[in-house]
């Protein structure tokens, strides 16, 4: 049975602040007047070009060159910046977040954004970090859409705050279409370390790889990419700033994982060399099923062909 999203009489809040507005800030700006979430949008970006394309696009109601404008009297602040940003961008805000306000993010890793945030929230404020599990390679305003979140998992990694303003921020993230779950930030970080950044690094490195071979000019090997390869290696065009921030802000689960997959790597590399099939038949046949596992769930990505231009949207 699909899940009913909740009946709004009225707006969810009277105005909502999206500080950065690449592909994750334009999305959630675009659900939320798709699903009248909100009275007001506020918008920021530093970069003028970015600030033009929003305003040709009508992405908000109201952009702001400078943050603290943009979360003045919002009842909702969703930080969509880089997360080695986030500590910074918090610090000028701080002085002008509403009384009872909600502030929140997007990013990646969990255990840093709340070391380098928290401190900056003020008391009154309710700080309740998130991670909506969606997203594509493309990057910037116009990469938005509506319908982003939709079946998607959101993580809340509240730090013991109010149950009243979890619940408001959880019937937010349902009402854009996801399914929230709460987690320790700990966990939500060695989770996405093997289910997102690992295989970000891998792709990142293979097409470096590739690149490099003094046998394959990087003409042969765009000219002959196979499916799997291009498949494989659409990832690697995403945001290189948002990621370069990931990596160095998760390194702990990153290094523990990629040492476990490196383990695993070795093992599969001893079976190639022994000729020992059998140990290849099962790992291709368990894997297979897990893949299958994903797709039966919804959790394939959606890729709209969308613009793509490349501003990092903040």
């Amino acid at each position: 049975m699909a899940r009913e999203k909740p009946s709004l009489q009225q707006p969810m809040f009277e105005r909502i602040a999206l500080i950065g507005l690449g592909l994750m800030g334009s999305s959630i700006s675009l659900g939320v007047r798709k699903h009248k979430l909100a009275g007001h949008i506020a918008g920021h970006a530093r970069s003028a070009d970015t600030r033009a394309i929003v305003e040709e696009l009508g992405l908000v109601d109201s952009v702001h060159a400078c943050a603290a404008e943009a979360v003045k009297d919002a009842d909702l602040v969703v930080l969509c910046a880089p997360v080695g940003v986030l500590g910074e961008i918090t610090q000028s805000i701080s002085g002008h977040l509403k009384n009872g306000s909600i502030v929140t993010d997007v990013g990646s890793v969990k255990a840093s954004i709340i070391r380098d945030v928290a401190p900056h929230i003020p008391d009154g404020v309710h700080f309740i970090p998130g991670h909506p599990i969606a997203g594509t390679e493309q990057s910037g305003p116009r990469s938005g859409f509506a319908d982003l979140f939709e079946n998607r998992w959101c993580i809340l990694t509240p730090q013991s705050d109010d149950p009243t303003a979890v619940e408001k921020l959880t019937a937010f993230w349902t009402a854009l279409g996801s399914n929230v779950e709460v987690m320790d930030a700990e966990h939500h970080d060695l989770t996405l370390a093997i289910t997102s950044h690992i295989p970000h690094l891998i792709a990142y490195n293979i097409v470096g790889t590739a690149a490099d071979l003094e046998t394959v000019t990087q003409s042969e090997v765009i000219k002959y990419s196979a499916g799997g390869f291009r498949d494989f290696t659409r990832i690697a065009a995403s945001d290189p700033v948002m990621w370069r921030d990931v990596f160095l802000n998760n390194k702990d689960a990153v290094l523990e994982i990629l040492g476990r997959f490196t383990e695993d790597l070795s093992a599969l590399q001893r079976a190639i060399r022994w000729g020992d099939g059998k140990a290849l038949f099962d790992l291709f046949e368990r894997t297979r099923e897990i893949r299958r596992q994903i797709i039966d769930a919804g959790q394939e990505t959606p890729d709209p062909d969308f613009g793509r231009h490349k501003s990092d949207g903040d």
